[in-house]
């Protein structure tokens, strides 16, 4: 029966570690910026094309 309390109080404070991390993103702004992440990759510029050595003239 004790475990049982063991592992009750280990999972609470498992759950206040990762609450104040949320909290801690939260107001470090981490999720302020939902939008732009979603359509960066659409305004990318394109790689440089390399030449091509069978199109060598000279």
């Amino acid at each position: 029966m004790s475990v049982i309390f063991l592992l009750i109080a280990a999972s609470t404070i498992v759950a206040v570690v990762f609450l104040a991390a949320f909290a801690w993103a939260v107001r470090s702004g981490q999720y302020e910026d939902d939008r732009s992440p979603a359509v960066r990759m659409l305004g990318d510029d394109r790689p440089a094309v390399p030449p091509n050595p069978s199109n060598n003239t000279k």
